[in-house]
């Protein structure tokens, strides 16, 4: 059994207004977690859960959690969420509709959702929007937004984050997840490398705009980071370690959001520039790409942009522009953010994941327009003005 739940409640005692009570009740990881999940719905005497997957997750965990509950006798429907036209599904109205219509007709009391990140982010919202709780079974170790209380959703092509619950428990089986693709675990990997920038931005934005800060939450996140750095090789290698402290830190990542209420501590300029990607390509009627992935390589560019910032000449004098030189300095280089995708063998430049340099120019110049409400260096960059929120 996991101590992340204790954990997190011990730093929600440490913070002004921590949340613990929006913590799941119970988070297991381990080999078998799998077979708790039908003494859960009996616990939580569940009569009509809604099984929500997709065509590859219901093979992966979906059948034996819907055939523990025919034996179970408890009745339970499946809604497999469909994929666009292009063969992907994704979190868009149609999905959420879809999953919000077989709550209505199989007048579900909860949902559990199989799946990564796509598929939580479809049913946490409607199990939000349908007042009913929702239990999360990660098929793979892909993405930190499994316990998020917000959904990011593509609403008529643009990328909004819309409140939405968290969930009641988190059964995370390694045996599963180590069968995961080789590409979501890369990408898993790839989004808790990104809490390098986040969490420089996060402490830029406090500096320079007054952010709410906590350093117990960014403490947290940190953490999570350097244990899956510290792991690369175990995760790249799919042992049950490795996909262990991957998970566990995705999980932790999520959790101190939570906790938080906004998710500074986990996204920050790269995942603007993983956003705008994902918009264009819905856009141009292109396979998307794994969040994660685009996560790890965006971590790599706005690396390379940053360093060449703190090098910005006229400052010198500037106490605060020191400040944020030296927190620059203490990011990775992109040629050490690179050598750690390649490590767990997942794309590491803008041509293996397929982005081209036009893209990342006017990502570069307007991904910061996405989340108006985040002052990362890149913001300050492209409005021009580093020199005056320095001098403030």
């Amino acid at each position: 059994m996991s101590n992340i739940l204790e954990n997190m409640r011990v730093a929600a005692a440490e913070m002004e207004g921590g949340a613990a009570f929006a913590l799941p009740q119970v988070i297991v990881v381990e080999p078998g977690a799998l077979n708790k999940v039908v003494p859960f719905i009996e616990e939580q005497d569940w009569k009509t859960p809604l099984l929500v997957a997709d065509v590859h997750t219901l093979k992966a965990a979906g059948g034996s959690v819907e055939k523990g509950c025919k034996e179970a006798g408890i009745p339970t429907h499946i809604t497999l969420v469909l994929p666009n036209a292009m063969g992907d599904v994704i979190a868009d109205e149609a999905s959420v509709v879809q999953v919000l219509l077989a709550v209505q007709q199989n007048k579900a009391d909860a949902i559990i959702v199989v799946g990564s990140g796509t598929l939580h982010d479809v049913a946490r919202y409607a199990a939000y929007t349908a007042g009913i709780p929702f239990l999360s079974i990660p098929t793979a170790p892909s993405v930190d937004g499994f316990t998020s209380n917000g959904s990011p959703l593509i609403i008529r092509g643009n990328k909004l984050t819309i409140p939405a619950a968290g969930p009641v428990a988190i059964f995370a089986d390694t045996d599963i997840l180590r069968k995961a693709p080789a590409a979501m675990i890369a990408a898993g990997f790839g989004d808790m490398l990104g809490k390098y920038t986040s969490l420089f931005d996060w402490k830029f934005g406090r500096l320079t705009a007054d952010e709410p800060y906590s350093p117990v939450v960014a403490a947290i996140t940190e953490k999570a980071l350097l244990a899956c750095v510290n792991h690369a090789e175990d995760i790249g290698s799919h042992s049950e370690l490795g996909i262990r402290i991957l998970t566990e830190a995705l999980i932790e990542s999520g959790l101190a959001i939570l906790l938080f209420g906004q998710s500074h501590s986990a996204s920050g300029a790269e995942h603007h520039l993983s956003h705008y990607w994902e918009m264009e390509y819905i856009r141009t009627g292109r396979r998307q790409l794994l969040h994660g992935a685009k996560v790890g390589v965006a971590c790599a560019e706005i690396s390379t942009l940053y360093h060449e910032l703190a090098e910005l000449p006229g400052l010198d004098n500037n106490s605060q522009w020191e400040r944020v030189r030296n927190e620059v300095n203490q990011l990775p280089t992109p040629e050490r953010i690179r050598e750690l995708l390649r490590t767990v063998h997942g794309p590491s430049t803008l041509e293996e994941l397929g982005v081209s340099n036009d893209l990342l120019r006017r990502s570069l110049e307007e991904a910061h327009l996405i989340r108006m409400n985040r002052h990362t260096l890149l913001r300050a960059f492209n409005e021009g003005t580093i020199a005056t929120v320095l001098a403030e």
